[in-house]
């Protein structure tokens, strides 16, 4: 409550306080210091933009405060000059208030501010301009303003000057309630672990301890380290009879008790007795007979001081609540700067631990690869030794040799000479076949071929980082070649991500380019690190690469890998979309039926683009059946001969004959037929985009069909009278091959 009974220029508790318009209190001495004298044909101006000049001397006031600053003197007189003034032309312009806000007074950008001790700034003393105190005749009178130093807002002060101005006497009780109060405790409060008789003044309190200390006691008894080193020291409480010490704060005197009744500021005489709600102050019976608020809403002292009493008290009500929420919310704030205490030393020591666990493991690896350093520089010098020894051995038989030699051919005895020269000869042949190629050379080099690859481990340490704090994007995954392969015309590509990586992966990415050197495109997006892509064309090369993504963006993209889809395709009958009759055998390449009536079956390769030819072999033919070799859609229909409905074409053949046929539309008639052991070609040309058979090596007809488009896989229709297998793989045939196209 000390805060709100200091006087906002001064700083000291409040000295005979009067209130402002703006309701603010200031001390009457100080508000003399802050006065402001204005000519009135100037009034027109912000006070503060007026001109300036050297002051004229002055005699300090009488009343000027100890407070009031060095221009606190020409501010009184100035003020008692105003007071002194009886007439004056005052007029109407007494009663009214001229009002500034900052911005409009224009002080904030011309007039350096000054700041009280409670750090408000405050209006200082505007000296009177020059020639001030000789006024030409004919100019108006002087009239003084007065700025809260708290919002502000300029007043002008009547011909009463501050005396126009209420004195706040409850303000002023409470100040001396308080100042008796404080002293009282000062004298109360006593050292609870003094061996003094009387005991010492307390110096401190411990909110913890709830104990009085003074000065000796608490240096002895409660040092500022071990378990009490968290323990806060606050100066020692008000007496319990204080204001703010939790007595009555009342003094022992109520409103009429033994203190003097205030009366009207203008009827001297005359106590408050009514309320004037348009002004907003209390009123005598003179001040309403007067008629100045004749025409105002006014209601009895006493009821509006019930009301204001019971809304100031509702108000308290939820400032009280406010406050608690405030305590409540401080003693969390405790609580966290101690949790924010012992986890700090937890994840240090959790931190201490991880890096030397790194630092261990770094420096077992480091052991390891010593030691393969050894054995390696070991080996070696092993083979060159054991190559110096060998050599040097075989150049000292040589050497001893060639010396014999040389001794044997300087004799001159021709029939002892021929007793051993052939057995010489030999020798010394022998000894140089020894020198073969390769013999005099080393068999192992200087060089290691040992390479420590430490740039990605160097990577992760620098990008080693706790995740809350720096979550970076994820960095470039590694794609694993030996996983990545091609079948037919799908590939499969795995990846995974470096070693010692930290950043938090949420999915990854899988660019294909278009086979054909066009852009990438994305075939893939989530968490896996596998995926296989069905449905390409053949013989066409692909580009390939990966990137990893995470809440913080996409990370750089994984070298490009280059997939190669096979020249010709490997295929099998396709068990889950045959018919229920067909039944499959020899891995899915050899088909039959249950069933007298046609049933299809479809391979399980899929073509868009390029030349594909593939071959069945009639296994079984009885009682000349029909069956029907072609392409179709994975939509066929599947109960009935393959190319009756318009998403099958199709040749289909007896033992004499044979016919094309497309939306059970019958062309081309063709002679020859097929039998056991016989062969059915199907060429599909989808450069061309045409279709056509041939029965054991020989073109069935013309082509069968033209301008055909999309996505076509093998097809074949049969009865339980045939059987055939399928033979796939196959280069077309040299008489009908096309020449490669790019990306066929």
């Amino acid at each position: 409550m000390e805060e709100e009974l200091k006087c906002p220029v001064c700083g000291s508790l409040f000295r005979e306080p009067i209130i402002l318009p703006c309701s603010h209190n200031v001390c009457l001495p100080c508000a003399r210091t802050i006065a402001v004298q204005t000519p009135e044909s100037e009034q027109h101006l912000p006070p503060l933009l007026h001109s300036r000049g050297p002051a004229p001397p002055a005699a300090a006031a009488p009343g000027a405060g100890p407070g009031a600053g060095p221009g606190a003197a020409a501010g009184s007189a100035a003020c008692l000059d105003s007071e002194s003034a009886a007439g004056g032309g005052g007029g109407d312009h007494a009663d009214k208030l001229s009002l500034h806000s900052e911005t409009d007074s224009g002080y904030g950008s011309y007039t350096p501010s000054l700041k009280s001790p409670n750090g408000v700034r405050v209006l200082p003393l505007v000296p009177a301009p020059p020639g001030a105190a000789a006024a030409p005749r004919g100019a108006g009178p002087a009239s003084s303003s007065l700025t809260c130093p708290q919002c502000h807002r300029s007043a002008s002060l009547d011909q009463r000057g501050l005396r126009g101005f209420q004195r706040n006497r409850l303000l002023e009780a409470i100040v001396q309630r308080y100042q008796q109060g404080r002293a009282a405790a000062a004298a109360a409060a006593k050292c609870q672990l003094c061996d003094r008789s009387p005991p010492e003044p307390a110096a401190v309190l411990c909110e913890q301890c709830e104990v009085l200390y003074c000065a000796a006691c608490q240096l002895r008894c409660h040092p500022a380290r071990g378990p009490f080193a968290k323990h806060r020291l606050a100066p020692p409480p008000a007496h319990p009879g204080a204001p703010g010490g939790g007595g009555d704060g009342g003094g022992g005197k109520g409103a009429g008790g033994g203190r003097k009744l205030p009366t009207c500021a203008e009827h001297d005489l005359e106590n408050y007795s009514m309320y004037c709600v348009s002004c907003r102050s209390p009123v005598c019976y003179q001040c309403l007979e007067e008629g100045k608020h004749s025409k105002h809403d006014v209601k009895a002292l006493g009821a509006m001081w019930k009301q204001h009493k019971a809304q100031l008290s509702q108000a308290l009500n939820g400032v009280s609540d406010k406050a608690k929420e405030a305590k409540e919310f401080l003693v969390q704030l405790k609580n966290l700067l101690q949790q924010i205490q012992e986890n700090g030393l937890d994840y240090e020591a959790c931190l201490v631990a991880q890096c030397d666990a790194l630092v261990d493991a770094l420096t077992r690896q480091k052991a390891k690869l010593l030691t393969k350093v050894t054995k390696e520089r070991e080996h070696k010098l092993k083979v060159v030794w054991d190559q110096i020894n060998h050599c040097t051995l075989k150049l000292r038989q040589s050497t001893g040799l060639m010396e014999y030699c040389l001794e044997v051919i300087k004799e001159n005895d021709p029939s002892g000479f021929l007793q051993i020269s052939d057995a010489l000869i030999k020798r010394v042949q022998v000894s140089q076949e020894q020198w073969v190629k390769g013999a005099l050379e080393p068999k192992v080099s200087a060089e290691f071929d040992l390479t420590l690859d430490s740039e990605p481990l160097l990577q992760s340490i620098h990008q080693l980082d706790f995740i809350q704090m720096k979550c970076r994007v994820p960095p470039v995954p590694l794609l694993q070649l030996e996983k990545c392969c091609t079948r037919n015309n799908s590939v499969t590509l795995a990846w995974r991500m470096p070693p010692l990586s930290h950043n938090p992966v949420e999915g990854y990415i899988l660019e294909l380019d278009d086979g054909d050197g066009g852009q990438f495109r994305e075939v893939y997006v989530g968490k896996e690190t596998l995926c296989t892509i069905d449905g390409l064309h053949f013989n066409s090369t692909y580009n390939a690469r990966v990137k990893a993504f995470n809440s913080s963006g996409v990370g750089p993209y994984s070298k490009t890998v280059i997939l190669q889809t096979s020249d010709v395709a490997w295929f099998t009958f396709d068990p889950s979309s045959a018919h229920r009759d067909i039944v499959l055998s020899n891995d899915n390449q050899t088909a039959t039926c249950n069933s007298y009536d046609d049933r299809v079956v479809l391979g399980t390769a899929a073509f868009s683009k390029g030349v594909h030819y593939w071959e069945l072999h009639v296994d079984r033919y009885d009682n000349h059946p029909d069956p029907a070799f072609g392409i179709a859609r994975i939509n066929v229909v599947k109960d009935m001969m393959l190319g009756k409905d318009d998403k099958a074409w199709a040749m289909y053949v007896d033992n004499n004959r044979s016919w094309f046929m497309h939306c059970n539309s019958h062309t081309n008639r063709t002679e020859g037929g097929v039998s056991k052991g016989a062969t059915v070609g199907v060429l599909l040309d989808l450069n061309k985009h045409n279709l056509t058979f041939y029965i054991n090596g020989q073109q069935q007809g013309p082509p069968a069909f033209e301008n055909i488009e999309g996505v076509f896989m093998p097809a074949l229709s049969l009865n339980r009278n045939v059987q055939v297998t399928l033979h796939t793989g196959l280069e077309v045939p040299q008489s009908v091959k096309q020449p490669k196209l790019p990306n066929n």
